[in-house]
C-alpha cells in the first residue's frame, strides 16, 4: 500500500470513522463536541510561525508537558500549538497550561484526521516552523505535507516493539517513505533504533536519547500532601495500595486480589483507577455488585473506616492518587495490551507491580526487574499473595522502593538530549 491508496482508503473509510465517533460519542459525551476540528474546520484562533507538538492522549500529553515547558523556556517568542486525538487528552492539556503565564503562548486544537486536505488546511493555518510528534503517533499525510513545506519533522521519545515494527513491514511501501521524510527520530533504546532504521528511517537521522520519562520531577510537596490528606482520612495506619490505569478484563481480578487482602488486612483499602474516565461508572457499578463498600474519590469525601475501595474518578490526579498508597499495580499488563507507564510509581517511591504483558515498556520493565524494583504476577492470586509480602516485609518494599529511585537517577538525561536535536532542526529553518 502507498500514500496514494491509503489516502483513498481512508477517504472511503470516513463513514466508518463517523460512526466510530458517534459510537464513543454515547460513551463519552465530549467525543460530540469540537467535531470540525477533527477536519481542519472552525479552529480556534492560532498564532502562526511556532512549533507544533502532538500528543495523541493523556499519557503522551503528561510524558510531553516537561518538553513544552523546556521549550518556552528556550524559544519564549514562540507560540507552541499542542494538538491530540482524545476529550480527555484535550482536558488534560487545557489543565497543564491553564496558568495566566501560558496564555498567547501555549494553543491547543484536536490534530485533524489524516486527509491530506485536512492536513494541508491544519499546516498552512498554523504555518510551524517545527513538527514534533511524541512516541510513535504517525501519519503518512500530515508528514508528507511537512516535507512539501520545509517544515521539519522529529518523532520524539520514540519507541518501536517487535510486534508494532512487524506491523508497519506489512507496508513497507507506505512506512518506508514516511519515515524517510522524517529529519529526526529519538528513539529510546538502540534496539528500538535499528528497527526503525530496518523500516526505512535515515540512519543519520535515528538518534537514542532514552525516555524522556526517567526526567520525570516530583513536586516535593505532591508526597507531603498525600501524607496529610491520609491523616485526615484516618488511614495513615492503614494498608493501601493502587491499582492504576486499569484496562476491561483486570478490574475483577484486582478486586478478587483485594478480596484475598481483606481477609489479612479487613482494614485495607484499595484505590482502583480505571485508564478510560467513560469506564468510571461501570467500573463503580462493579465494585457495588460485588460487595465492596465504595467511595467515589469525585465526590471529594473523605473514605470511612468500613469503606473498602476508593474509586480513582478524577482526571489529572494519578500522580497524587499514587502517592497516597503504599504498594502500587500498573494496569494495561494483566491483559494483551502493553502496560503503562512504570516509572511514575517509581519516582514516588513506590514499589511497582505489573501483569506480565509489558512490551511497549520492555526496556524500562527490564531495569525495573533487573534492580529489584518490579514484580510481575500473572493473575489475581499472585497479585494478592505479592501486596502481602510487602505489607509484611517492611524491609523488602524499602529495598524496591531504592531500587526504583536509583533506576530514575541513573536513566536521567533523555530531556537534554532531546532538547539539543530539536534545536538542531530549528537552527536549519
Amino acid at each position: 500500500m502507498n500514500r496514494a491508496l491509503y489516502s483513498l482508503l481512508l477517504h472511503l473509510g470516513l463513514p466508518i470513522i463517523a460512526g466510530r465517533l458517534a459510537w464513543r460519542a454515547r460513551q463519552a459525551p465530549a467525543y460530540a463536541k469540537r467535531i470540525g476540528e477533527r477536519f481542519a474546520l472552525g479552529l480556534p484562533p492560532l498564532k502562526p510561525g511556532g512549533i507544533w507538538l502532538h500528543a495523541v492522549s493523556v499519557g503522551e500529553s503528561i510524558a510531553a508537558a516537561p518538553l513544552i515547558r523546556e521549550l518556552l523556556a528556550r524559544y519564549p517568542h514562540m507560540p507552541i500549538t499542542i494538538t491530540c486525538m482524545t476529550p480527555t487528552g484535550s482536558e488534560r492539556i487545557q489543565a497543564m497550561f491553564a496558568a495566566p503565564e501560558y496564555a498567547g503562548r501555549v494553543q491547543h486544537c484536536y490534530l485533524p484526521y489524516d486527509l491530506p486536505w485536512a492536513a494541508a488546511r491544519f499546516l498552512d493555518r498554523v504555518q510551524p516552523r517545527l513538527a514534533v510528534i511524541m512516541e510513535t503517533e504517525l501519519w503518512p499525510n500530515h508528514i508528507h505535507q511537512c516535507a512539501q513545506r520545509g517544515i521539519p519533522v522529529a518523532l520524539a521519545n520514540a519507541r518501536l516493539s517487535a510486534r508494532s515494527a512487524r506491523g508497519y513491514a506489512r507496508f513497507a511501501k507506505l512506512t518506508a517513505p514516511m519515515l524517510g521524510e522524517m529529519n529526526l527520530i529519538a528513539v529510546q533504546t538502540a534496539a528500538e533504533a535499528e528497527r526503525f532504521r530496518r523500516l526505512g528511517a535515515r540512519s543519520e537521522c535515528v538518534e537514542v536519547t532514552g525516555s524522556i520519562k526517567f526526567d520525570l520531577t516530583i513536586d516535593p510537596e505532591l508526597p507531603r500532601r498525600a501524607c496529610a490528606l491520609r491523616e485526615q482520612w484516618g488511614a495513615s495506619q492503614r494498608p493501601v495500595w493502587i491499582a492504576a490505569s486499569t484496562h476491561t478484563g483486570e478490574d475483577e481480578a484486582v478486586l478478587a486480589a483485594h478480596r484475598e487482602l481483606l481477609k489479612q488486612w479487613p482494614e485495607a483499602l484499595l484505590i482502583l483507577v480505571p485508564r478510560h474516565p467513560e469506564r468510571f461508572n461501570a467500573v463503580f457499578e462493579l465494585c457495588q455488585r460485588q460487595g465492596f463498600s465504595t467511595r467515589r474519590r469525585s465526590t471529594g469525601e473523605a473514605p470511612l473506616a468500613g469503606d473498602q475501595v476508593m474509586l480513582g474518578d478524577t482526571m489529572g490526579e494519578l500522580l497524587f492518587l499514587y502517592a497516597l498508597a503504599d504498594t502500587a499495580f500498573v494496569g494495561g499488563s494483566l491483559v494483551a495490551n502493553g502496560g503503562h507507564n512504570l516509572l511514575e510509581p517509581a519516582a514516588l517511591g513506590k514499589p511497582v507491580l505489573s501483569g506480565p504483558h509489558l512490551f511497549n515498556f520492555l526496556e524500562i520493565a527490564a531495569q525495573l526487574r533487573e534492580a529489584g524494583a518490579l514484580l510481575e504476577v500473572g493473575d489475581a492470586t499472585a497479585l494478592a499473595a505479592r501486596v502481602a509480602e510487602l505489607w509484611q516485609e517492611p524491609a523488602r518494599a524499602a529495598q524496591m522502593r531504592e531500587a526504583g529511585l536509583a533506576v530514575m537517577q541513573a536513566n536521567q538525561g533523555a530531556l537534554a538530549r532531546l532538547l539539543a536535536g530539536l534545536g538542531r532542526l530549528l537552527g536549519q529553518v
